[in-house]
């Protein structure tokens, strides 16, 4: 039996190409300095950091001095709150900031967004329609005279909602907010060009387009401020402190590059793995017997990500089958599929229970094939088809 990887939106396999430019600094003779040490093997190092940066701001279509390498989406989100509204305080802006987010974002983002409140900020969390989008009259009337940051994810990770970042960021240039992006998920399957955009912050992550896990980035706009999170150490701008994981980024850099040079093919490879995907369900399940979860919109959610629900199904139960028998799929965030709870995500959307609790996310990747996918959908069937059957 081989098995079928469809989880490739909680990671994706590292690439050969992206391995072998990572390889000289894991393993060279002098691949292996410290950027900030004044010899040749820091200088050798340095000048690694330096390119990297040059050709991941290429990809991102930005300035290499706006971006900030981190550990991962993880800490550039934490970054990016945490540091702006730090700043906004320092400036004389009020020590208690309120803050504007979704109730469907990343934990990466909730979580922080709480940890906010706990030291007495005020948070709105929008909610958004079943499809998944937020309102933007609801944005409008959470605004604030003392509202210092919104933050939005691109395309959310569970249903591959895309959100309209465009007119949020316009609207928070004309009331003088700043904008915070969670692009993790949508870095790699959609053009993203970081300076024709009006946001302040972008988090990505590299190990999502088939780079290193555990290397990440902020893009931070040149006209904001940003107080640092950690300190120790000069790097980065004064603005992250520690020393930089060399062959992370010079990773993260290849990978973005592949990403952007075929991101036209992925998305075509998706869109007919996602409509073989549906027409198998469709030819083995039945009108009725499955529910797509997120936007009809092809124009309005990610390639990659298809989330489905089984009704009659429980999730837990139909992913260990799925397991069984080689395929790995999700029922959700990374952070959070390990765990019984209901998704928030889908939660958010006001979904039927009978669809929150049979709701499985599969992803595809890049060079996966249809027959893959067929097969893998025809199992899942099967197995749909044989828990309904001892009701």
């Amino acid at each position: 039996m081989n098995d079928i990887y469809l989880d490739h939106a909680a990671t994706t396999p590292l690439h050969p190409a992206v391995f072998e430019r990572m390889l000289p600094h894991l393993s060279g003779v002098s691949g292996f300095g410290n950027p900030s040490s004044t010899h040749r093997f820091g200088m050798a190092a340095r000048l690694a950091v330096s390119d990297a940066r040059d050709r991941l701001a290429a990809a991102l279509h930005c300035d290499s001095r706006q971006l900030i390498f981190t550990s991962g989406g993880t800490e550039s989100d934490n970054l990016a709150i945490f540091g702006s509204i730090a700043a906004a305080a320092s400036k004389g802006k009020g020590q208690k900031g309120h803050i504007i987010t979704s109730q469907i974002e990343h934990h990466a983002v909730l979580h922080t967004c709480e940890q906010l409140q706990r030291a007495g900020h005020e948070v709105t969390y929008l909610p958004v329609d079943t499809t998944g989008l937020i309102r933007i009259e609801d944005l409008e009337r959470a605004i604030r005279p003392d509202t210092v940051l919104i933050s939005i994810m691109f395309g959310n990770n569970e249903v591959g909602t895309l959100q309209p970042i465009r007119a949020i960021g316009e609207l928070a240039r004309s009331r003088g907010i700043l904008f915070h992006v969670d692009a993790v998920q949508a870095l790699g399957h959609i053009d993203l060009q970081a300076s024709q955009l009006p946001v302040d912050f972008m988090s990505f992550s590299a190990h999502k387009i088939q780079g290193p896990k555990g290397t990440g980035a902020l893009y931070c706009a040149p006209h904001v401020h940003l107080s640092p999170q950690l300190f120790g150490g000069s790097q980065e701008r004064k603005r992250r402190a520690g020393t930089e994981n060399v062959a992370g980024i010079v990773g993260f850099a290849a990978a973005a590059e592949l990403a952007v040079q075929n991101i036209g093919q992925l998305q075509q490879n998706c869109a007919k793995l996602r409509q073989k995907m549906v027409e198998t369900f469709q030819k083995f399940l039945g009108d009725g017997g499955f529910v797509e979860n997120g936007h009809p919109d092809a124009s309005h959610r990610l390639p990659h990500i298809v989330n489905v629900s089984f009704p009659g199904v429980d999730t837990e139960t139909l992913l260990m089958n799925l397991d069984l028998e080689g395929i790995a799929a999700a029922s959700g965030s990374a952070c959070t599929s390990g765990s019984l709870e209901v998704s928030h995500v889908l939660q958010a959307m006001q979904l039927p229970e009978e669809v929150l609790r049979s709701a499985v996310r599969f992803s595809f990747g890049a060079g996966q094939p249809e027959d893959e996918i067929v097969l893998a959908a025809e199992r899942a069937a099967t197995i749909v088809s044989r828990i309904r059957n001892r009701k």
